[in-house]
């Protein structure tokens, strides 16, 4: 598998490790917010393959304790199992991000034990989140399965979203609330602009906006936060 970026150390990616992150390229979402629009398009060039990424990871035992796969969209590529079968036998786990669109992925991730954590983003509510994924339409299905997949058999997760004061208002986070009721963690992140974003025009919310919209995640989910900000 190609990997079209690594960051050689975080302490942000996987909570509680000293982790580096690992970037693959393709999405199937089109978020017009995107951070990382140069993995989804295609025009980042990969920057070293499979073998060359474990030769780091392996000088690197002793010295990380965790490997976070992100992109993109990871669950896009059907060789994912045996990457992260091959980073997990150096020793290290592995935190997941996704966009939930492939829960046949994520539950064969989970049935082979190959993920430690998975983060899953919650674009919007039902009725805005093709538009927040920037699609003609999204299979809400396929995402709720996701979601039940994480809080049923995953062994630590976390939904999030990135709260942009275009997309989102005080409506969408009781519709997210019921998309994701029962769950154990739940964060906000405020939008940040970057040169890399495909779409000028978006804003983050004001801190008092962001902690409204927390108060309404809170009648749903057991442990709510504000990152970011």
């Amino acid at each position: 598998m190609n990997i079209h970026g690594l960051q050689k150390m975080t302490l942000l990616d996987f909570p509680e490790h000293v982790a580096c992150t690992v970037f693959l390229g393709g999405c199937d979402f089109r978020c017009p917010f995107c951070h990382n629009f140069e993995l989804v398009d295609g025009s980042a060039k990969p920057v070293m393959e499979e073998e060359e990424l474990l030769a780091f990871l392996s000088r690197r035992q002793g010295l990380l304790d965790g490997v976070a796969v992100t992109g993109g969209e990871p669950c896009l590529h059907p060789d994912l199992p045996e990457l992260l079968a091959r980073i997990r036998e150096l020793g290290f786990p592995v935190k997941l991000d996704s966009n939930g669109y492939h829960p046949d992925m994520l539950r064969t991730l989970l049935d082979q034990h190959l993920v430690d954590y998975i983060a899953m983003d919650i674009k919007n509510s039902p009725v805005n989140y093709a538009r927040t994924a920037g699609l003609p339409e999204v299979d809400m299905g396929r995402i709720r399965e996701s979601i039940s997949l994480l809080m049923e058999q995953a062994p630590e997760y976390e939904f999030r979203t990135t709260v942009i004061r275009e997309l989102h208002e005080e409506a969408d986070f009781h519709g997210i609330g019921e998309l994701i009721r029962g769950a154990e963690h739940y964060y906000l992140q405020p939008f940040t602009d970057r040169d890399s974003v495909p779409f000028g025009g978006f804003h983050a919310p004001e801190e008092e906006q962001l902690n409204a919209y927390a108060d309404i995640m809170r009648s749903f989910v057991e442990t709510v936060r504000v990152r970011g900000v």
